[in-house]
């Protein structure tokens, strides 16, 4: 898919060690299998592209594709893991005195809304997820399992207890605002806005969090 993320979390954790030959070359297959498979879905749809012709498309065999994606829908979220373990390191290793609303708020500043103004495929890209009820069925359960693994991680840093609905709520509201920034003329203070709103919220709950 055409990356939502940019490189850098914004904070000081070390860099993650280099990937060996092998470990490159897989990364670089499973790379090709994803480019591939959206660049047929973008041509002709999702529902009309095959799996043996997105395999032909990126020269691996079928169950070479099936190692790297077990589900047609994985094809279009391949970056679903690391927008994940982006998301969490946003909260769990944000600079010391940063409230974690802000440090969401960054977050989305940094990966979600620039690249998301950048990149000439990402339209494209969201009307084929709206256009498509697997891909939003899909998309759906990728979305609460990140509301889940985020509202856990919020609950970890603050000290509130597990489950505790507040983390929840600030987990879904974050995820969900630089979505509703969309169409507006700057969405990027539409952002800060909306996310100085929930820092306003949170600061009331979880004091210096």
């Amino acid at each position: 898919m055409p990356t939502t993320d940019l490189p850098t979390s914004g904070t000081d954790a070390a860099p993650a060690p280099p990937m060996g030959r092998r470990e490159r070359k897989k990364a670089a297959t499973r790379q090709a299998i994803a480019d591939a498979a959206l660049r047929l879905f973008l041509e002709r749809g999702y529902d009309d592209v095959g799996i043996r012709e997105i395999a032909d498309a990126a020269d691996v065999s079928t169950t070479t594709l099936f190692k790297h994606f077990p589900v047609k829908e994985a094809l279009v979220f391949d970056q679903d893991d690391d927008q994940e373990a982006d998301l969490l390191a946003a909260v769990r290793e944000r600079p010391e005195g940063q409230s974690i609303p802000a440090a969401l708020c960054a977050h989305a500043l940094e990966h979600r809304l620039a690249a998301a103004g950048t990149d000439a495929r990402f339209t494209a890209f969201l009307d084929l997820i709206d256009s498509t009820p697997a891909l939003r069925d899909y998309a759906q359960a990728m979305w609460s399992r990140h509301t889940d693994a985020l509202a856990r991680a919020i609950g970890e840093e603050s000290g509130l207890p597990e489950g505790d609905p507040a983390c929840t709520a600030l987990a879904h509201f974050a995820l969900a605002a630089p979505r509703a920034t969309r169409g507006r003329d700057d969405p990027r203070e539409a952002l800060v806005r909306a996310f100085d709103l929930l820092d306003s919220g949170w600061s009331g709950l979880a004091p210096g969090r």
